[in-house]
């Protein structure tokens, strides 16, 4: 039994939060139609920039749209547009069989005219002329410039999706502005049957917001009933308020004004359940699926959530239930002085700027690719493997056929091994697959962090870590520096205890912030750490020593126990499915990047766009994780087995990162391959037959290692060479190299 196909018994109906020209090219959203029921699609601008930034699957349309001389603004509209063409036209026979109901894919108008209403009118006109497909649906956000150019868009006849909806009173407004639009339409002897219109109501978000708020709230009180009442309210507010939503829905088209649209052919707006990926990583995955199912909805669910409801959602109408609950937390949470009125309404403010900005990212990233396309240079990295050529191909086309990446992708742990054991293991460690997602979800909140502890005066910053936990924030510290106006970074993973003193003497204990990080909450070196520093912290502070530590760590560890009890000024809970040297772009690499003060939501996005670029839609022979982990797992089976990595001095850090990578994941079961980081580079007959050769470079590699590089590929050694276009390509990097180490590791016959 199929889960999503279950929701469209139950009156749900499920569309995909995501696009991307590979899934239609390779058949894989006709596959998710036929054997998923999915029955939509919705689009925006950040998909849209992760898509086209993040894969090749757009270089070939755009070649030939630069050639034609075409604007960046035209370049980016004829790609989606085709896009959504395309889609419209694969989700046709979805929107015939259900009479219009479904089938519908969303596309936005420019999140720059969110609050210019006759511009917003003009865009979404333009936009449907230029679509050319019934079964679009121009998305108009529900701010106050756009509530009426909703109004004038539906009375033209065109089917609208209401965006960035938080509160139950924007909601209503929204519903309000549909009506009258029918209501025009009608008026002027216009049909009403056949328009089609969802309201989005976004979710989690909600959530993000206020259990922030709990949690600080928690953290500060040192009464253990107000914690307990702070802690029962986490993960109430966000789908109380989705619920009373769906009270106003059946309220409101179940009234007698909408009826008498309804007798001329009027069909409900349907409340969209939107942002339904959870965030945090202590609530299940499938949270605001289970949780939010009732006839006449929709869910638009991410990549991930639909894989992990697909394989084990639950669909039961849940939608009516637990009224008098959620009415009852949220009245809670007012009491509090929480207004959710106030957040709803900054939540939506930046929603738009959000997906603003990511329009004008979009714009940038599509100059920058024009310039790489013109260039010549058609992609970061060149494998060259002399006689394993063919085994790179064979491995390649392997990949393909038997779907390696989608696997990795949906946690099939039977890709490595068939063992029950070993799969209980594989399927609790790769969470770090989407990660990059999920921090990106965090960032803002990252930021605002950072910015109270610049704020509070502190001077230092001190990870207490040890192996995966340290190695990342080690490389963001040699290579990014201090930054003006932020803390200094300082990495102690040493139990050397001079080591420990000459950094205690590098620092102001006042002014100086611990992370203690440990995965586990019970490695030794990192609780001694914590112990001597907090004894340190309390001869100064006494009682108020805590507000100087916070604590990276799973859910439900001794080290959130002691963190808890020590007052700790925050507590950061890591996705417990990520092992520590998969751990780079998780919460243990992006809290110390945040306090350093280097544009840490840049590499984010970047490590994002790699996540898209090494997705299942794109073909092995396309994606830089797919190449690089079979030329190492090829090349490691023949006994090229010594991994030589060499890199620019700008970011030589991040060689020690990949070799511990490497080395833990593989080395196993009398195999592995042995990396080898900051050796220079030799004459070819310097080396014997087991090496293979990468060098990273930052932009241009200079002519000298240019030159070792050739030789040693003459002489018939493989080498790799990636390159990098700044330091901040080291988030694409971290995501890269994890996904080609997997995928070495199926080559190689083992876990990794």
């Amino acid at each position: 039994m199929n889960p999503l196909v279950e929701l469209g018994k139950l009156g749900q109906s499920v569309w995909y939060d995501n696009i991307r020209r590979a899934m239609l090219d390779n058949g894989e959203l006709a596959a998710k139609i036929k054997d998923d029921g999915l029955r939509g699609m919705t689009s925006n601008p950040t998909i849209f920039e992760k898509a086209i930034a993040g894969s090749t699957d757009y270089d070939a349309a755009m070649r030939s749209l630069i050639g034609a001389g075409k604007s960046v603004v035209e370049i980016y509209e004829a790609l989606a547009i085709e896009d959504i063409q395309r889609a419209c036209d694969l989700f046709r026979t979805v929107y015939d069989s259900t009479a219009k109901l479904d089938g519908y894919v969303s596309f936005e108008v420019s999140p720059l005219l969110a609050h210019d209403t006759d511009g917003t009118i003009a865009e979404a006109q333009r936009l449907w002329t230029a679509v050319a497909r019934p079964n679009v649906m121009i998305k108009i956000p529900a701010t106050p410039a756009g509530l009426p150019a909703i109004t004038a868009v539906i009375a033209a006849g065109i089917n609208v999706n209401v965006t960035m909806i938080f509160a139950q009173e924007n909601y209503e407004a929204v519903a309000e502005a549909y009506i009258k639009g029918l209501e025009a339409r009608a008026a002027a002897g216009q049909a009403i049957d056949g328009i089609a219109s969802v309201a989005s109501v976004f979710v989690s978000r909600i959530d993000s917001s206020i259990d922030s708020q709990l949690e600080l709230r928690a953290r500060r009180t040192e009464d253990a009933q107000e914690k307990a009442h702070l802690t029962s309210l986490l993960g109430k507010a966000a789908i109380a308020n989705a619920k009373l939503i769906y009270q106003s829905f059946k309220q409101i088209f179940g009234g007698e004004r909408f009826a008498a649209l309804k007798a001329k052919g009027a069909t409900v707006q349907r409340p969209l359940w939107a942002s339904t990926g959870t965030k945090n990583p202590q609530y299940s995955d499938v949270l605001y699926v289970d949780t939010l199912i009732g006839p006449d909805t929709v869910n638009t669910v991410p990549p991930a959530t639909y894989t992990a409801f697909r394989d084990h959602g639950t669909a039961a109408l849940t939608l009516a239930t637990g009224l008098d609950e959620g009415k009852a937390a949220l009245a809670a949470i007012a009491e509090l002085g929480i207004d959710i009125k106030a957040v709803c309404q900054q939540l939506q403010d930046d929603g738009v700027k959000s997906f603003a900005d990511s329009f004008e990212s979009l714009t940038a990233s599509i100059t920058s690719k024009q310039a790489t396309l013109t260039s010549g240079v058609n992609e970061r990295m060149s494998i060259s493997l002399g006689e394993f050529e063919p085994a790179l191909r064979d491995a390649l086309k392997r990949c393909e056929s038997e779907s390696w990446v989608r696997k990795v992708c949906r946690k099939d742990a039977a890709l490595w091994k068939a063992e029950e054991a070993h799969q209980k293991i594989i399927k609790n460690s790769l969470g770090w697959v989407t990660v990059p997602d999920l921090l990106e979800d965090h960032a803002d909140e990252l930021a605002a962090f950072s910015a109270r502890i610049r704020n509070d005066g502190f001077k230092h910053v001190m990870l207490l870590g040890m192996g995966g936990s340290s190695l990342c924030p080690e490389v963001f510290r040699r290579t990014f520096g201090k930054a003006a106006g932020f803390p200094e970074l300082h990495v102690l993973d040493s139990t050397d205890p001079a080591t420990v003193a000459a950094l205690e003497a590098q620092i102001d204990l006042a002014t100086t912030l611990f992370i203690v990080a440990s995965k586990s909450g019970s490695t030794i070196e990192p609780l001694m750490f914590y112990k001597y520093f907090m004894h340190r912290m309390r001869e100064l502070k006494g009682d108020k020593a805590g507000e100087n530590f916070v604590a990276v760590t799973d859910p439900g560890t001794l080290m959130e126990a002691s963190a808890k009890g020590d007052g700790f000024r925050r507590i950061f809970l890591n996705p417990s499915d990520i092992g520590g040297r998969y751990s780079a772009l998780s919460f243990f690499g992006m809290v110390p990047a945040s306090l350093q003060g280097f544009d840490f939501k840049t590499l984010l996005q970047r490590a994002e766009r790699a996540m898209h670029a090494c997705a299942p839609p794109v073909p092995a022979s396309d994606n830089p994780a797919a190449k690089l982990g079979a030329a190492l797992g090829i090349l490691a089976n023949v006994g090229r087995d010594k991994l030589t990595l060499t890199t620019d001095a700008a970011i030589a850090s991040v060689g020690l990162w990949i070799e511990q990578l490497v080395a833990e994941s593989t080395g196993k079961e009398g195999k592995g391959i042995v990396p080898i980081a900051g050796e220079p580079l030799g004459a070819p007959d310097a080396y014997g037959n087991d090496r293979v050769f990468v060098h990273l470079s930052v932009g241009a590699m200079d002519a000298a290692t240019d030159a070792k590089l050739n030789a040693l590929l003459a002489a018939g050694h493989p080498v790799i060479r990636r390159t990098l276009n700044d330091a901040l390509d080291l988030g694409e990097e971290f995501y890269v190299w994890e996904m080609a180490t997997a995928l070495a590791g199926v080559l190689m016959g083992i876990n990794p």
